[in-house]
């Protein structure tokens, strides 16, 4: 090689080397943590009937999250607020908007009760923040009500509903009465159920709504006995799903021949209620602590600091919290357009999400699972309490986007 060409080549590198610095740089300029600090919220149910779900253990949760990162991002540190809703939307969108404009908060995370949820995630794209609804379950969530400024995470009414109506009614399960808490989750729920179990060739021959944290549940569910459906379709959650599953077994309901199905079922539940009483129910979860080496490794973390296995939900705000904060690390930025599109890029395969994606309309989508409550003599420990009967994949377990009513996705 001429010592001429030698020449050119060195300096053509040096060049294209200056040139790849001087790029850096300038994307580096345009990214940048706001208030030099990464501020999450994690708002959520912390005293009330769906603590369990998510409440102080979600926290905890949020708190590993940070943790595994040594509490900053690059020499950013990470400042972690808590509040607790109290299930009231005003209160909800009070508190973000007072962490949003007092302490500059730059993710609201947690988010139970989807009333609660809508408000708050209108309330950011407002002020141009982010949010990660993990809690939460409406649909309506990454449909009606999506915004380019939030995420929905771990589940939702569409992914729980559809895939356990499908395989009762595939099994025989084919007229059902719908027992549902009376607001937006509810709601959402029993019409996703209606339709699914019509498209199986089912029916349902009557429903009701019972008031959020209902105290009494006879009344309702001796309507449901007299129905004579096979079904007993529960869209509730927390206490109330506790409360309604404790009253039918009290009332002899499953000792007739009609079968329970909870459609919105926690390992707290369930732990709640017993295995004589809730063995043999089926549904549709996100997750469950025991199902490989990964979640299970996760989980004694989590158990170590608690004392209790987690939920899919106190899972899923793990993960959600990682995910949010390597956004914010590989981008430099905190900004929510930008880590909104890295997001969208960036494959979730963890120890929560298997096959996960964050689609146009900020629905998460992964593998969900057909389950069962294990009988008394299946169990072996005192969290052994499900088991897995098959995956539901990710492209089939969520609402299709091509049905969706999103502003964000162009059909």
């Amino acid at each position: 090689m001429s010592a001429v060409f030698k020449f050119c080549t060195s300096g053509l590198a040096k060049a294209v080397a200056r040139g790849l610095v001087f790029c850096l740089m300038a994307s580096t300029a345009h990214a940048s943590i706001s208030d030099d600090q990464i501020r999450i919220g994690y708002l959520d149910d912390l005293s009330g009937p769906y603590s369990d779900l998510a409440g102080p253990g979600g926290l905890e949760a949020v708190r590993m999250a940070v943790e595994d990162f040594n509490g900053k991002v690059g020499d950013k540190k990470i400042v972690l607020f808590e509040a607790d809703h109290k299930n009231n939307a005003d209160l909800g969108a009070n508190t973000a908007r007072e962490w949003i404009d007092q302490r500059g908060v730059d993710l609201i995370a947690g988010l139970n009760a989807s009333p609660v949820a809508i408000a708050v995630t209108r309330l950011v794209e407002e002020k141009n923040r982010f949010a990660i609804v993990s809690t939460a379950a409406a649909a309506s969530l990454t449909n009606e009500y999506c915004t380019p400024n939030h995420i929905h995470y771990v589940y939702d009414t569409y992914s729980v509903s559809n895939g356990a109506a499908k395989a009762i009614v595939a099994k025989g399960g084919d007229s059902w009465y719908l027992l549902s808490a009376d607001y937006a989750f509810g709601h959402a729920m029993e019409e996703q159920v209606s339709k699914a179990v019509a498209a199986s060739g089912g029916t349902v021959v009557g429903k009701a709504r019972h008031p959020f944290q209902s105290s009494d549940f006879s009344s309702y569910i001796l309507q449901a006995q007299a129905s004579g459906a096979k079904i007993i379709g529960l869209a509730s959650a927390g206490s109330d799903l506790v409360n309604a599953i404790s009253t039918a077994k009290q009332f002899g309901l499953m000792d007739g021949g009609q079968t329970i199905a909870s459609l919105m079922v926690f390992i707290t539940d369930i732990k709640a209620i017993g295995l004589p009483t809730a063995q043999g129910t089926q549904f549709v979860s996100g997750w469950y602590w025991d199902m490989n080496d990964e979640s299970r490794a996760w989980a004694n973390r989590y158990y170590e600091r608690v004392k209790r296995m987690p939920t899919m939900v106190q899972a899923g705000l793990y993960s959600s919290t990682t995910q949010y904060l390597k956004a914010v690390a590989a981008t430099g930025s905190d900004d929510p357009a930008v880590v909104r599109e890295y997001m969208l890029k960036t494959p979730i395969n963890d120890m929560f999400a298997h096959n996960g994606r964050v689609r146009v309309d900020g629905r998460m989508v992964h593998d969900m699972y057909l389950a069962q409550v294990k009988t008394p003599q299946e169990s072996k420990s005192d969290w052994d309490l499900f088991k897995i009967l098959g995956t539901i994949p990710a492209d089939e377990a969520y609402l299709p986007l091509s049905e969706s009513k999103c502003k964000l996705v162009k059909n």
